[in-house]
C-alpha cells in the first residue's frame, strides 16, 4: 500500500528500546497529554458504548490486549482521522468495492470501527482475527515498523496503539461483533 509509506504517521520515535519481545517507549508531556492520560485511565470497557445498535450489534466477547507499544508523541485526533483517510482512500482507488468499512469514531476518534459490507464476512471471532493477521502484515511493511525494528514483534494492535486508538472493534454489520480494548 504505497499511500501508506509516507504521511503524518511517521513520527520520530525517541527512546526506542527493545525489552521482551519489542517495545518502543515513548513520553508525551504537555496538557493534551494529561488530558489523554486522565482518559485513558478510565477503563473503555466501563464507559457506555453507545455505537452499539448504530453501527454494530453487542459484542459477543471484549478482549483486553496489552500492547508492546506505546503512544507516540504527537498521536492525537487529527493523526488517526488522517491515518484512516489515507487507507480508505488507498483501498477505494481499487477496482472493486472495498469489503469491509473501517473508520474512527469519539469525540477524540479514538475507536476504530471496523464492518463488513457484505454478508456473511467477518462473522466469526476466526474471520475477524485473519483481517487483523493480514492488517498486521501489511502493518509490518511501514517504515515506522522497520525504521525501529520491530516489525517482527508488532502488531496491528500494536500500531493502532502507537497512532492513540483506545479500541478497535470489528463486526459482520448483522450479528456478529468482537471488540478488543487496547492497553
Amino acid at each position: 500500500m504505497p499511500v501508506l509509506l509516507a504521511g503524518p504517521w511517521r513520527w520520530p520515535i525517541s527512546g526506542a528500546a527493545r525489552t521482551g519481545p519489542s517495545a518502543v517507549t515513548a513520553a508525551a508531556s504537555g496538557p493534551a497529554a494529561a488530558q489523554d492520560k486522565a482518559a485513558q485511565d478510565k477503563p473503555a470497557q466501563d464507559k457506555p458504548d453507545r455505537y452499539v445498535g448504530y453501527y454494530y450489534p453487542k459484542p459477543a466477547a471484549i478482549e483486553i490486549y496489552k500492547a508492546r507499544a506505546a503512544v507516540l508523541p504527537g498521536a492525537n485526533r487529527k493523526r488517526r482521522v488522517a491515518f484512516i483517510v489515507a487507507v480508505v482512500n488507498e483501498r477505494l482507488q481499487r477496482p472493486y468495492p472495498p469489503t469491509y468499512s473501517l473508520f474512527p469514531k469519539g469525540g477524540r476518534a479514538h475507536k476504530l470501527i471496523i464492518v463488513s459490507n457484505l454478508p456473511g464476512q467477518l462473522n466469526t471471532i476466526y474471520r475477524v482475527r485473519a483481517l487483523l493477521a493480514t492488517m498486521t502484515s501489511v502493518a509490518r511493511s511501514l517504515p515506522i515498523f522497520r525504521d525501529h525494528s520491530v516489525e517482527d514483534d508488532f502488531t496491528f494492535l500494536d500500531l493502532m496503539k502507537m497512532l492513540g486508538f483506545e479500541s478497535v472493534t470489528v463486526s459482520d454489520g448483522e450479528s456478529f461483533t468482537h471488540q478488543i480494548i487496547l492497553r
